[in-house]
């Protein structure tokens, strides 16, 4: 199907950006995708993204993958072969979330996190990256679950808006955004106006 244009009222103008409205591998492929755009354009992305190691079984190997370089924490925890449930791996979460704490400090224009959840809304998880972000004034992407959705607007407030990864996965969209909520002037200069990503209809 023919993608359409972008309009100026489709380009997230807030902060801190939550997808919806696709599955979950499908929006972090998107987040994937992102930060492979951004980090062309000379963009420092931080963050991670979900990545299954094993594709057999994704729901008992879950890690995080770091943007930076590509480490795998993993966030699964083995329960045993007879075992049919997901396990949260709370250390895996916490390195995680510390590497992108650390990429933060030593310089990032733009933050990728690979979602907010339960974890996240409980003060947990990422939380601390989110926060670190949001400290150094640093636009972030990053997905959240309608369950939470309330959760996710008490915790980002007006810094924050959702956007519906149909509209997300149009061409143009992230460099918009980006253009839009990216300060420095250096990152600035790298990205192109937002004049050039939208249509006229």
């Amino acid at each position: 199907m023919r993608r359409t244009a972008m309009s100026i009222a489709e380009i997230a103008t807030c902060q801190i950006v939550a997808l919806q409205g696709a599955a979950s591998a499908i929006i972090q492929g998107l987040l994937r995708d992102f930060a492979a755009q951004l980090t062309d354009t000379g963009l420092r992305v931080a963050g991670v993204v979900e990545s299954a190691a094993d594709s057999d079984h994704p729901c008992k190997s879950m890690a995080l993958r770091s943007l930076e370089d590509g480490r795998l924490f993993s966030i699964s925890q083995d329960l045993g072969p007879g075992s049919q449930a997901c396990n949260l791996d709370p250390e895996g979460l916490v390195l995680a979330c510390a590497a992108v704490q650390d990429h933060i400090a030593r310089g990032a224009d733009i933050v990728i996190l690979s979602k907010f959840g339960k974890q996240e809304a409980l003060g947990r998880g990422l939380s601390d990256a989110f926060g670190a972000a949001i400290a150094a004034g640093l636009p972030i992407i990053t997905s959240v679950s309608p369950a939470l959705t309330k959760e996710w607007r008490n915790f980002a407030g007006e810094l924050g808006e959702c956007v519906q990864a149909d509209v997300a996965q149009r061409p143009g969209w992230i460099n918009a955004w980006s253009r839009q909520v990216v300060t420095a002037p250096h990152a600035r200069d790298m990205i192109k106006p937002v004049n050039d990503w939208i249509g006229t209809g």
